[in-house]
Protein backbone atom coordinates (compact mmCIF):
# COMPACT_ATOMS: atom_id res chain seq x y z
CA UNK A 1 0.00 0.00 0.00
CA UNK A 2 1.77 3.43 -0.99
CA UNK A 3 2.17 5.88 1.67
CA UNK A 4 1.32 9.78 1.19
CA UNK A 5 2.39 12.02 4.28
CA UNK A 6 1.36 10.11 7.32
CA UNK A 7 -1.19 8.06 5.93
CA UNK A 8 -1.86 5.14 4.06
CA UNK A 9 -3.09 5.38 0.96
CA UNK A 10 -6.44 2.74 0.38
CA UNK A 11 -7.17 0.54 -2.42
CA UNK A 12 -10.07 -1.02 -0.92
CA UNK A 13 -13.44 1.08 -1.38
CA UNK A 14 -15.83 2.11 0.89
CA UNK A 15 -19.23 0.59 0.76
CA UNK A 16 -22.41 2.75 0.63
CA UNK A 17 -25.95 1.77 2.21
CA UNK A 18 -29.10 3.81 3.02
CA UNK A 19 -30.60 3.75 6.96
CA UNK A 20 -33.55 5.35 8.14
CA UNK A 21 -33.21 8.43 5.27
CA UNK A 22 -29.58 8.59 6.14
CA UNK A 23 -26.18 7.73 3.88
CA UNK A 24 -23.62 5.22 5.68
CA UNK A 25 -20.72 4.94 4.30
CA UNK A 26 -19.13 2.00 5.78
CA UNK A 27 -14.82 2.06 5.18
CA UNK A 28 -11.68 -0.07 6.03
CA UNK A 29 -10.69 -0.61 10.25
CA UNK A 30 -14.47 -0.18 10.88
CA UNK A 31 -14.62 3.92 9.80
CA UNK A 32 -18.02 4.50 9.17
CA UNK A 33 -19.48 8.04 8.23
CA UNK A 34 -22.98 8.96 8.27
CA UNK A 35 -24.44 12.07 5.87
CA UNK A 36 -27.74 13.17 5.01
CA UNK A 37 -28.39 12.32 0.99
CA UNK A 38 -27.46 15.62 0.08
CA UNK A 39 -24.29 15.34 1.33
CA UNK A 40 -23.80 12.14 0.05
CA UNK A 41 -24.53 13.23 -3.16
CA UNK A 42 -22.11 16.17 -3.30
CA UNK A 43 -19.38 13.65 -2.08
CA UNK A 44 -19.99 11.36 -4.35
CA UNK A 45 -19.48 13.98 -6.97
CA UNK A 46 -16.08 15.56 -5.57
CA UNK A 47 -15.41 12.14 -5.23
CA UNK A 48 -15.86 11.27 -8.90
CA UNK A 49 -14.00 14.51 -10.20
CA UNK A 50 -11.16 13.75 -7.99
CA UNK A 51 -10.78 10.18 -8.84
CA UNK A 52 -10.62 11.11 -12.38
CA UNK A 53 -7.92 13.96 -11.93
CA UNK A 54 -5.79 11.63 -9.96
CA UNK A 55 -6.28 9.29 -13.44
CA UNK A 56 -4.79 11.79 -15.18
CA UNK A 57 -1.81 12.76 -13.02
CA UNK A 58 -0.75 8.96 -12.79
CA UNK A 59 -0.96 9.20 -16.87
CA UNK A 60 1.47 11.81 -16.71
CA UNK A 61 3.69 10.68 -14.39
Amino acid sequence: MEKVGHKETLTTPGVAGAEQGKVILDGPDGVAITMTPAAAEGTARSLLAAAEEARHQEDEA
